[in-house]
């Protein structure tokens, strides 16, 4: 390790690995910092992403795909299921083999990574510019200098914290997520599963994610309002009870998902934040592994311009570039997610029947969305922004 580097990046997740590495490729030094003992784990996510979001960063690989996804299926309350095929469109990964890969790519390209790192404070210049940070590795204390930090330390960012930056949630805001990775689970394993309804996931969706060898992620997201009255697990062991009583439970997680919009400001005087961090999640779908990765990618290019031009203020260029990539995508999403999170069981199941009328060769997301949301042409504009154009 040197004594100093051009940028830290606090975090080795997606998001962080590809700070990381989109940083180092431009000839800038580069150290990735990892509280953990092990890159990827634990896993705390549904595990599930677009071909498109993966090959954007790095080659499919079977060593990391649980299993290949080329259907979606939706479960109303009363039972009506509608099939929407897409060929293959995406995967379930192994995340723990996934993140390893990722941080891999980082290393390939120049960075440093320490592991059982754990990084407990900031460094800031005369000027109360971020300098650095503090860390204890080994049980002891240690500090190391650098012209940029990126944090990618997950939702409610302590780092961005004690840079200045806003990154407390409201629990509005936040969705009470419980999920486990169950053995014989008897799904299609090329299908992700979705379920709706006030007695399965209100304001909220349960999933089923099948992992290959009747493996399957099940869980669900509620929202902060509902997971105040009737917790995630509770709705979770309801469902496990009625549908797989005698299903051994192999891995369980519980944690917080944001689901609203990009935090008003994700940069500062040698800090920018990424992933969970910066809130860069889909709001709809809580899905956050691809946003992230672009997230940290575009911060990594950035922060390395800015060391190369020796002008730290182009990462406040930051905040715009987001935007313009996926920010601006995350807000229309989040307005149809507002549109449909509240829908009655009855609304739920005349969708499902709506759709099931169209010729399954012809059904599309579009099409189920634009069916959802009939009624409301404000929101139908947002589909076309987003499924259309």
């Amino acid at each position: 390790m040197n004594k100093e580097y051009d940028i830290i990046v606090v975090g080795a997740g997606p998001a962080g690995s590809m700070a990381a590495r989109f940083a180092a490729e431009r000839g800038v030094s580069v150290l990735m910092l990892e509280k953990d003992r092990d890159v990827g784990y634990p896993v705390r996510c549904g595990e599930a992403i677009s071909k498109a979001g993966v090959e954007e960063f790095i080659q499919s690989d079977d060593k990391w795909i649980a299993s290949r996804i080329s259907k979606f299926s939706f479960n109303a309350p009363d039972g009506t299921e509608v099939i929407i095929e897409f060929g293959e469109a995406g995967y379930v990964l192994e995340r723990r083999i996934f993140d390893y890969e990722l941080a891999r790519t980082a290393a390939e390209a120049g960075a440093d990574i320490l592991t059982r790192a754990y990084v407990n404070g900031l460094l800031f210049d005369s000027d109360g510019k971020v300098s650095g940070v503090k860390y204890e590795y080994n049980g002891e204390q240690k500090e190391i200098k650098s012209k940029i930090v990126i944090a990618a330390d997950g939702v409610e960012s302590r780092v961005g914290r004690w840079a200045g930056l806003k990154t407390h949630i409201d629990f509005r805001d936040m969705e009470s997520a419980v999920q486990i990775t169950a053995a014989n689970i008897p799904v299609d394993q090329n299908t992700l599963y979705f379920y709706f309804g006030k007695d399965v996931a209100p304001n909220g969706y349960f999933w089923i994610f099948p992992k290959g060898h009747n493996k399957a992620n099940i869980g669900l997201g509620v929202s902060g309002i509902i997971g105040k009255k009737k917790s995630a697990q509770s709705f979770l062991d309801d469902f496990m009870n009625k549908h797989y009583p005698n299903a051994p439970v192999l891995t369980k997680i519980a944690g917080g998902v944001p689901c609203s919009v990009t935090l008003d400001k994700i940069s500062g005087p040698g800090i920018m934040l990424v992933g969970d961090a910066a809130r860069q999640v889909n709001p709809l779908s809580g899905g956050g592994i691809a946003s992230g990765m672009i997230g940290g990618s575009i911060a990594g290019r950035i922060a390395a311009e800015a060391i190369k031009m020796n002008k730290l203020e182009h990462i406040l260029t930051y905040d715009k570039a987001w935007h313009d990539r996926l920010g601006k995508r995350h807000e229309t999403f989040n307005r149809i997610k507002e549109g449909i999170y509240n829908f009655s069981d009855e609304k739920f199941n005349s969708i499902a029947h709506s759709v099931l009328k169209i010729p399954i060769e012809k059904r599309t997301l579009g099409k189920v969305f634009t069916t959802a949301l009939m009624n409301n042409p404000s929101l139908l504009l947002d589909i076309a922004k987003v499924f259309v154009v």
